[in-house]
C-alpha cells in the first residue's frame, strides 16, 4: 500500500506558467492569447473533493485550452477521442520548459 502523499505545491511552478505558450494547444479549441496562460491542474489520483491536483499533475494552458479541460467548453470534433494523449503531452511539454528556466530539477541532467 501506497503512504499518503503530501500535496505537491509550488508558488515558483505556478508564477512560471505567466506569459508562457500554451502546452495543451487543443486543435480546434487554443487561442494563441498566451497572455491569458495559468497552471491548470491535469486529473490524477492526487485529486479529490475541494482539492486540486498536485502542481506536478498540471499543465501551461490558456483560458481557451484550460476551459476545455475543466469541462466548461466542449472538446472540439473529435479532438476528445485523443484526450489523454493531449493531457500528457501538455504535461510533459511544461515540465520540460520548468527544467529549462530552472524551475525543475532532475538529478542527473545537465
Amino acid at each position: 500500500m501506497l503512504k499518503k502523499a503530501i500535496p505537491i505545491k509550488s508558488k515558483h511552478v505556478r508564477d512560471a506558467a505567466r506569459g508562457q505558450s500554451c502546452t495543451l494547444q487543443i486543435v480546434g479549441a487554443c487561442n494563441g492569447q498566451w497572455e491569458t496562460t495559468v497552471l491548470a491542474h491535469l486529473p490524477d489520483e492526487s485529486h479529490g473533493i475541494a482539492r486540486k491536483a498536485d502542481d506536478l499533475s498540471a499543465c501551461f494552458a490558456c483560458d481557451a485550452c484550460h476551459s476545455v479541460i475543466d469541462g466548461r467548453a466542449k472538446w472540439p470534433g473529435l479532438e476528445r477521442d485523443y484526450q489523454d494523449w493531449y493531457l500528457r503531452r501538455a504535461q510533459i511539454r511544461t515540465w520540460r520548459v520548468l527544467l529549462d528556466m530552472g524551475v525543475l530539477s532532475i538529478k542527473g541532467v545537465a
